[in-house]
Formats: structure tokens, C-alpha cells, sequence
């Protein structure tokens, strides 16, 4: 299963651009959307929420998470593994409670690029494509 956990809010289109994403890439997973209203803009207080959403899934749920001010900016992407759980998406401190919750973490960064990288949209475009550890 993909969790989505986004600060998108709930109208407009950029949820429904991921899952098409999504869809391409992982057909017949199933898609669910854990919260889109995370504090927009802020992935320290994004990161409570994320932290405490997370527990009540299990193992081998993937998070596609985009709470990211800086997107296009000098973060890293990363893909985190944290007691059986993934979670992908901007290096901002997001993941940071998760990882200093979890019994067991793993981490890498997302060198892998897409053809057409917007500078606005990086969920679309990097994470859900991205959906997979290399």
C-alpha cells in the first residue's frame, strides 16, 4: 500500500497528478490518502503528525510524503526505511522523527533523476516515479 501525506490541501489538482503517477508505475497498488493537510510549509511540525499517522500501518506500507518549502531547492531527496516501513521524499526533516523513533533505519539519498523535473513539483515528478530503492 502508498500512503500519500502532503500539505496540498484538498482542492486542486496536485493529489490526483501523484496518483496518476502512481498508478502508471504501480498498477493495482493500492493508493490511500493518510492526510493532505499537513502544516503547509513545515516539515518540523509535519513531522509529529507523520510520526504518530505512521504507527498504525504496517510493515511495508510506503509513505509518499511531500511537505517541502524547498523544493528545487539545495535538499536532498531520500528514501528512509524505518522498522519495516519506507518513506519517501524530501530531506528536510520531514523523516526526522520517524528515524529517531524507530528500532531499526536505513537511508539513501535519490541521485536518480526523471527527463522533465519540474522546479515546483517535485511529488509528481521525482517521488512518485521514484517509489522504489535502488
Amino acid at each position: 500500500m502508498i500512503a500519500l501525506f502532503t500539505d496540498f490541501g484538498l482542492h486542486g489538482p496536485y493529489t490526483g497528478q501523484m496518483k496518476a503517477v502512481l498508478h502508471q508505475m504501480a498498477p493495482g497498488i493500492p493508493i490511500i490518502d493518510l492526510f493532505a493537510d499537513a502544516p503547509v510549509g513545515n516539515p518540523k511540525a509535519s513531522a509529529y503528525l507523520l510520526a504518530v499517522y505512521a504507527a498504525w500501518f504496517p510493515a511495508g506500507t510506503v509513505f509518499l510524503c511531500v511537505v517541502d518549502p524547498g523544493v528545487g531547492g539545495p535538499r536532498p531527496s531520500i528514501f528512509l526505511e524505518a522498522d519495516g516501513r519506507w518513506y519517501i521524499g524530501p530531506g528536510n526533516g520531514l523523516f526526522e522523527l520517524v528515524r529517531r523513533r524507530a528500532r531499526e533505519t536505513r537511508s539513501w539519498d535519490i541521485d536518480w533523476k526523471p527527463d522533465r523535473l519540474s522546479a515546483s513539483f517535485h511529488g509528481r515528478d521525482l517521488f512518485a516515479p521514484g517509489d522504489r530503492p535502488t
